[in-house]
């Protein structure tokens, strides 16, 4: 069996599939500077195109793309490279996707934001270590702003129809909506 360090050792290849533009440039610098030999895609279909012409041994993808489901590119990579380490990442988490993830061969599941480090340990983690809890976890305010966007992205954005969904007061929800982000 192929451990994480001999796969390190024999292809450092990765494979970054996302489509917020800086997050993805700051990503690549990160995993370069870890010794990666990276490639990018902004799309699902890029994604695809990178897995058919030359399989990475390791891979971070996002879940939801312009495009499509990112976890298409997980099953194509995993299809041509059974060894391939993939890491998904997404901001609207739900324990259904993360299942999905992980029985499509994801090695970890991880909420954005996320940082180098944090991508790095996930890839590289072997068989049943757990990885350290994050430095920086989301903050409880910031999990139901999450969640509500989600759900708001998820009725196209309709105020009215998240709010019922939600069993909040549109107006509530129209206030939340206006504010910024917590931290």
């Amino acid at each position: 069996m192929t451990t994480v360090q001999d796969l390190m050792d024999q292809d450092r290849s990765l494979l970054l599939v996302d489509d917020d533009k800086p997050f993805l440039t700051r990503l690549e610098r990160a995993m370069a500077k870890r010794g990666f030999d990276v490639r990018t895609a902004d799309c699902v279909a890029a994604g695809l195109a990178a897995v058919k012409s030359d399989p990475p041994a390791f891979a971070v993808v996002d879940m939801r793309l312009g495009d499509g489901n990112g976890l298409d590119v997980v099953e194509a990579l995993k299809s041509v490279r059974e060894d391939a380490r993939v890491v998904v990442l997404t901001g609207y988490g739900n324990i259904a996707t993360a299942v999905l993830a992980v029985k499509l061969g994801a090695v970890d599941y991880l909420a954005k934001p996320v940082d180098g480090d944090d991508v790095f340990k996930a890839l590289i983690a072997e068989g049943d270590d757990k990885p350290d809890p994050p430095d920086n976890p989301m903050s409880a305010d910031r999990v139901r702003w999450e969640h509500i966007q989600r759900v708001y992205e998820l009725c196209d954005r309709n105020v009215s129809e998240t709010a019922r969904r939600l069993n909040m007061h549109r107006r509530t929800l129209q206030r939340i909506l206006a504010k910024r982000a917590p931290r």
